[in-house]
């Protein structure tokens, strides 16, 4: 515990998927008056110009093979920005407590005698296959949706995840950053009895005006990859929903520039 006793207040806000005009209205009063404001790397530039123009702006943006600051120094960085300032926000992409590492945050700051509020944002895996004309649930076609994350710090793919038990439980399935991993998640999907023909679509810079979309199987999405040069930041989604993408996608939301 800091001794501290008079700290500022941090803010973990979700920036959302991208788009700025899913960008919470809380979230847009916090960063008008904010001290100070670290952000994330894939924060759309149209979020980062509601900031404060007398804040303090801080790029703590990590990407694959780049890390502008590691974890700890982030954490820490916030926890001393809090002793001088009164409104620090830090501005994550999505949502901080969907794979956005906020709950570890959350937890050093409140330890260092911080006070810490979230202030949730549109998370990728549903917002992405909105603007894609996938929905994630349907009556007919799917009661269950799971989330879950395909990326794995060490360089090499390790599977952690019970992919047989995730297979198996749900008619759904969205994977965050696994576009890197998705050959060995398809082989380990198809080992716990998902069919080669199951469908599969991959949304990247969902929300965005750049947003791109492949739709196939999981025996011909790979080689799909591969021919249109696809790549993250990118979302999966798993299941006979994605069958819709071909009705609906053409009523895909305006996005805010």
């Amino acid at each position: 515990m800091t001794d501290q006793t008079l700290l500022g207040k941090v803010y973990l806000i979700g920036a959302g998927p991208g788009d700025p005009g899913l960008f919470t209205l809380k979230g847009k009063t916090l960063l008008e008056h904010a001290d100070v404001v670290i952000y994330d790397a894939l924060v759309s530039p149209g979020i980062l110009a509601m900031i404060n123009p007398q804040a303090e702006k801080i790029n703590a943006g990590k990407r694959r093979g780049r890390h502008s600051k590691l974890q700890g120094e982030t954490t820490q960085l916030m926890i001393e920005k809090a002793q001088d300032h009164a409104v620090v926000v830090r501005l994550k992409g999505g949502d901080p407590f969907v794979f956005g590492r906020g709950g570890e945050e959350m937890g050093d700051l409140v330890e260092a005698g911080v006070a810490v509020e979230v202030i949730p944002g549109i998370t990728a895996g549903v917002a992405a296959p909105a603007y894609a004309g996938i929905p994630l649930t349907h009556r007919n076609i799917s009661s269950s949706v799971t989330f879950v994350t395909g990326h794995e710090a060490a360089g090499k793919y390790r599977p952690k995840i019970n992919w047989s038990a995730i297979a198996q439980g749900s008619e759904t399935i969205v994977i965050y950053m696994g576009i890197h991993n998705l050959e060995n998640i398809i082989g380990e999907l198809l080992k716990a009895g998902l069919t080669p023909q199951t469908p599969i679509a991959l949304v990247r810079w969902g929300t965005c005006p750049e947003q791109e979309e492949i739709t196939g199987s999981l025996e011909t999405i790979i080689e799909k990859m591969k021919e249109a040069d696809f790549s993250a930041p990118a979302v999966a989604i798993i299941g006979h929903v994605v069958d819709l993408h071909s009705v609906l996608h053409q009523c895909r939301p305006k996005v805010a520039q």
